[in-house]
């Protein structure tokens, strides 16, 4: 028996959440027989998505009953896979886990070997979850733009969504590279945070959320986009010749009012970043990369710890744009 966040739907369509104590006869098993991997979970966090599941947002959850939780990190029980054994530490972020899949809010985790990788020996469980989708979601981001020239010689790189989880993690992952970082928030009371984080300037995000001009004064040699709509557009706008915007999130909207001017005149890269589906070796390389790239001792500033039985509020939370950083859940406190 575990203990889990158990989501149920009835039949008009109302959405129930609660914690429950589950047998693991109830899970549903992977899509390959023979890659099915036991997990005993110790972490797991919560994320946007995981925050509308929960509440019954739709178009997140595709199948009732559901475990959320779109991350989890522990320590393999049983594998019918040979690339893992008994013992191994493991960390998940995608391959719609939560969503079409039992997820990481839970004691115990049924999943397929493909969606697994190595936790790196640089992380504890509770930090890998302190990192988590949107730590590795930043990781990718930044990835793009070094893969599109983007330096620090080359000027200021803008993170929008800055004291949300994925923002959090990419100032401080580009700090610790030599960028010069200039974070945009909507919450002028964590100023002082972000720039502890690595930001060298803290811009109110209003200067970006409404619609603006297709060509504007250039700013940035690149950005980390995690708030999509006019605020993805005005960026566009202001990102220097050659530059490169990595967007990764829909904070404000998943519209993208703009033109092709930046792109043609300017020739910006947009470059789009998926979480979910990336290759094994892509999700290697990020992570391996966070071990060198991000300070660990940043972690404990920008992450909260909570409880299986507190994850529900805390989602609610996380929807109205009251939750700094990240969220970690220890499954078994």
């Amino acid at each position: 028996m575990f203990n889990a966040v158990y989501l149920t739907r009835d039949q008009d369509k109302t959405v129930h959440c609660e914690v429950r104590e589950l047998d693991e006869s109830a899970f549903p098993d992977p899509p390959n027989p023979d890659q099915v991997v036991d997990i005993d979970v110790s972490h797991s966090t919560i994320n946007f998505k995981d925050g509308l599941a929960i509440t019954g947002s739709p178009g997140v959850v595709r199948t009732y009953p559901m475990v959320p939780g779109v991350d989890l990190a522990g320590t393999v029980s049983a594998s019918k896979d040979d690339r893992y054994a008994v013992g191994d530490e493991v960390v998940l972020n995608g391959w719609e886990v939560g969503e079409s899949y039992w997820g990481g809010l839970a004691q115990k985790a049924r999943l397929d070997a493909d969606w697994l990788v190595p936790l790196p020996d640089a992380f504890s469980a509770e930090q890998a979850m302190a990192i988590g989708t949107a730590g590795y979601t930043s990781m990718l981001s930044v990835l793009a733009l070094e893969e599109h020239g983007v330096t620090p010689d080359t000027g200021p790189v803008i993170v929008t969504g800055a004291s949300g989880g994925v923002g959090s993690t990419a100032v401080a992952i580009l700090a610790k590279l030599g960028f010069e970082v200039v974070a945009s928030t909507g919450r002028e009371e964590e100023a002082d945070y972000l720039k502890e984080l690595g930001a060298s300037d803290v811009i109110d995000r209003n200067t970006l959320s409404e619609p603006g001009k297709p060509l504007q004064k250039t700013m940035w040699a690149g950005a980390i986009d995690a708030v999509g709509s006019h605020t993805l557009a005005n960026v566009l706008a202001q990102t220097n010749p050659g530059g490169c915007v990595a967007a990764c999130g829909l904070a404000q909207g998943p519209d993208l009012p703009a033109t092709v001017m930046p792109f043609i005149l300017r020739g910006v890269t947009l470059a789009g970043i998926n979480s979910v589906y990336e290759s094994y070796e892509r999700r290697v390389l990020a992570w391996n990369r966070m071990a060198t790239d991000l300070d660990a001792t940043r972690l404990a500033s920008m992450t909260q710890v909570v409880g299986l039985s507190d994850s529900v509020g805390v989602a609610r939370n996380i929807l109205e744009g009251k939750v700094r950083g990240r969220v970690v859940v220890d499954v078994n406190a």
